[in-house]
């Protein structure tokens, strides 16, 4: 009997491995998965006329949640008030753009970008050095000072005293020696910082003084100019609102007709909606299952806002905590002042904007995890990238490669060549002669948010979603922060809506003026994970 079940074991032990022996044959004759890893490939180049068939005119009030103080309406009716249209125009040299050769020593390639984030982050580090050291000096002169009034008190009498004496001033030189310990290492890191960021800041200064006698002034040329014309023209959607008799005003909201789960998102502007009471936005998002699929927002202004921010919205378990240092030259917003659930008591902890649960007690109602842009600080977004002619913003979401980044560049001038060479060719009939945008040739982003498999975000939480570009007003964003941004308006209107209301000559800024937008996904190909 025991003859026969150790018989029946071997069989069943050969079976299995003559089993794995054929799917793993298989495996190797098959080759590996089949996955979207390859160079990007244009999905849509949204320009001139064609730019409205990718999208549906949403037509009624604003979302609930939103509640902009305006009433999208049909695409009927917004060229009945005139509120979309195409123009091309005729390109100022003032809006040109320097463009130098490939082999020229002047045109900035990938290291170039690249050695100049890392030297911005030298930076960031040396300031920030700076400032431990300031503090470490308040600190010691505070000490100093707290000293010398004690040493003016009277000297205790009793002798028994005195050993405790003895070890409470060996502890204070020991306290300040350890001081003047760390307060020597941070200059000493300070000066090793400032010699490296020095060293690429003179080498990226010599490669951009560099003369040729082979290379001549650069040429100037349009940024994205009409190839079929002589004259150097530029063709762009315009998109605005505008007033009526009840108050809200009639505005745009445009729906993407196509679902994704991955791409490259690319946006390229001459103006965007700024000033007082403006909310626009550029995002991603499945509003039927929100916030379950997420919502991912590349470009959204409010009121004054100056500096480009990216925001994710998600439901729980997707934190932001796990970012490898040195990926981005951007930061985190904030959350402060959080009122307690229970007592109403502001939280004045700080804390960083990290978690992109909507939803999380600790910060701001649907928030999200929020990555903000340092390196244009001030001139990304709003009116600043307005008088700057506007920029680029791109936002890449690979599930493969296990992230979702983000970068803006102004003014155009700025954009990397391979990013403005692929949007050049995007619209090229023979499409053996379009670039592939190329992220790697870009420098560091500005958001860097991992997700996927060991990472703190599941990439389940972002799918199935589709592109908005929409104009709103007041709301719950800019609506509620009216009071802050707005002092001067305030004081006059005490609401955003009546300020609305107004029609001030303001709100003539209110608009988009887009040149493209573009939408890339990688080609599939079999790659071993």
């Amino acid at each position: 009997m025991l003859r026969q079940v150790l018989t029946m074991i071997g069989i069943t032990a050969f079976l299995i491995l003559l089993v794995c022996m054929a799917l793993t044959l298989g495996t190797i004759a098959v080759g590996p998965p089949r996955q979207p890893v390859g160079p990007y490939k244009i999905i849509e180049a949204q320009v001139g006329h064609n730019f409205w068939q990718y999208y549906d005119f949403y037509s009624g009030k604003d979302s609930a949640g939103s509640n902009g103080y305006i009433m999208y309406v049909s695409e009927e009716k917004a060229k009945e008030e005139g509120i979309i249209n195409v123009v091309t125009e005729t390109v100022d040299v003032t809006d040109m753009i320097q463009v130098y050769d490939v082999d020229d020593p002047r045109a900035m390639d990938n290291e170039d970008w690249l050695a100049e984030d890392l030297a911005f982050l030298d930076e960031l580090k040396r300031k920030k050095m700076d400032e431990e050291m300031e503090k470490e000096q308040d600190e010691a002169e505070k000490a100093k000072m707290k000293k010398k009034k004690t040493t003016t008190t009277t000297i205790k009498k009793k002798t028994d005293n005195s050993d405790s004496s003895t070890g409470t001033a060996e502890k204070e030189t020991e306290d300040n020696v350890k001081k003047e310990k760390k307060a020597s290492r941070l200059l000493q890191e300070q000066e090793e910082l400032l010699d490296e960021s020095e060293t690429l800041k003179e080498s990226l200064a010599n490669e951009g003084n560099t003369t040729s006698t082979t290379h001549g002034a650069p040429k100037m040329e349009p940024f994205n100019p009409d190839p079929t014309s002589d004259v150097p023209k530029e063709t762009f959607v315009v998109i605005s609102s505008s007033p009526t008799p009840e108050g809200p005003r009639n505005s745009i909201r445009l729906e993407g007709r196509r679902r994704f789960n991955r791409g490259l998102f690319i946006i390229d502007l001459r103006h965007m909606p700024a000033g007082c009471g403006t909310w626009p936005a550029f995002w991603l998002t499945d509003e039927a299952n929100w916030p379950v699929n997420g919502e991912i927002d590349i470009v959204e202004g409010v009121n004054y806002q100056d500096t480009a921010k990216t925001a994710l919205h998600t439901t729980r378990e997707c934190r932001m905590d796990d970012v490898p240092e040195g990926s981005k030259t951007g930061t985190w917003d904030t959350s402060v002042g959080i009122p307690n659930k229970k007592t109403g008591i502001p939280d004045m902890t700080f804390r960083y904007a990290q978690d992109c649960f909507v939803y999380d007690p600790h910060q701001w109602l649907n928030q999200g995890c929020v990555a903000t842009d340092l390196k244009l600080e001030g001139r990304s977004l709003g009116a600043p990238l307005n008088r700057n002619g506007g920029g680029v913003y791109a936002l890449e979401w690979d599930p493969v490669y296990k992230h979702i980044k983000t970068w803006v560049f102004s003014p155009h001038g700025r954009v990397p060549r391979n990013l403005r060479d692929a949007l050049r060719t995007a619209t090229n009939e023979d499409e053996s002669t379009r670039v592939a945008p190329d992220t790697n040739q870009w420098g560091l982003p500005y958001g860097h948010f991992p997700i996927g498999d060991g990472t703190n975000c599941p990439s389940g939480h972002f799918r199935n979603m589709r592109l908005v570009i929409n104009l709103a007003f007041c709301g719950s964003v800019a609506g509620n922060r009216y009071f802050m941004d707005c002092p001067k308006q305030f004081k006059q209107f005490k609401t955003c809506e009546k300020w609305v209301e107004s029609n001030p000559d303001e709100l003539k800024e209110a608009y988009w003026k887009i040149r493209g937008v573009y939408v890339y996904e990688r080609e599939w190909q079999k790659q071993w994970s």
